[in-house]
């Protein structure tokens, strides 16, 4: 099954013993993109510009999307171990990463196994870690659509927020938002939202170049999170974007986007 939508390829492939919905566009060197715990949500802005010089591989993890669920992955680090053995089959060895909110504790956890897997990774408003100050927000304790209400500290400023969060989304929509869920809170919820390890387990990542980038406003993944994931991870640089919630590639997408491309860039 292919589909074209906007730069990006959709396809199912087969890979690892399952079947995996994956996005493909762009023009460059390889770069794997992890979604949150919503799902991959189509091409948007910072795809575009980012397929400019990179070409993007966008997984949709095992239990999101059209990528079936696997009963024996039961935690983070099981999806993390699944995901070492599909980008070796993939070819996509030492390649560069972005990771968000879920998708970036799942890259956290990859380097913390096999570190060389990546070149540069990128962490964006990151769980994985339980903050000292604040808390991760419950998105459990919410509708699909009053979570997603909140993850912009300005809904109405971002002028894409309606193609991620559609004021009368589809019944199709509808129906991935409740799976994603189902499948995150599968994978997330003793403890919630974090392993009590990573923060040791990521001394392992000290050689890997890695970039995390957090919302000034973050009331998802509280920026204490980010802080002490640069504590954990040697030579790690956290930059912190003013006038931004948990989706800052959305809200601040110019400046996103001079972060990741001077990052990937050398600079």
């Amino acid at each position: 099954m292919t589909t074209a939508t906007s730069i990006l390829t959709e396809e199912i492939i087969e890979v690892a013993g399952t079947r995996l919905e994956i996005a493909r566009g762009g023009d460059g060197d390889p770069l794997l993109v992890l979604h949150d715990e919503m799902g991959h949500h189509g091409a948007l802005r910072w795809h575009e510009a980012l397929a400019a010089n990179n070409t993007l591989h966008i997984p949709s993890h095992p239990g999101f999307g059209e990528s079936p669920r696997m009963e024996w992955i039961m935690n983070m680090r099981d999806l993390a171990g699944w995901y070492l053995r599909a980008l070796d089959e993939l070819g996509l060895q030492n390649v560069n990463v972005i990771g968000f909110s879920l998708g970036g504790w799942l890259a956290a956890e990859m380097a913390t196994m096999c570190p060389q897997q990546f070149n540069k990774m990128v962490l964006v408003g990151a769980a994985g870690i339980k903050p000292d100050i604040g808390e991760i927000f419950d998105i459990f304790l919410v509708t699909a659509e009053e979570y997603l209400d909140t993850v912009c500290l300005d809904n109405a400023a971002v002028p894409e927020f309606g193609t991620v969060r559609p004021a009368e989304p589809s019944p199709e929509q509808m129906e991935a938002w409740l799976v994603a869920r189902e499948e995150a809170c599968r994978l997330s919820w003793k403890p919630y939202m974090h392993y009590r390890g990573l923060p040791q387990l990521l001394g392992r990542a000290q050689s890997l170049p890695t970039l995390l980038i957090w919302g000034a406003q973050d009331g998802i993944v509280p920026v204490n999170a980010g802080e002490i994931y640069q504590q954990s991870i040697k030579g790690s640089r956290l930059e912190v974007i003013d006038n931004c919630g948990h989706r800052p590639e959305i809200e601040q997408t110019d400046e996103f986007l001079a972060l990741v491309r001077g990052f990937l860039a050398g600079d």
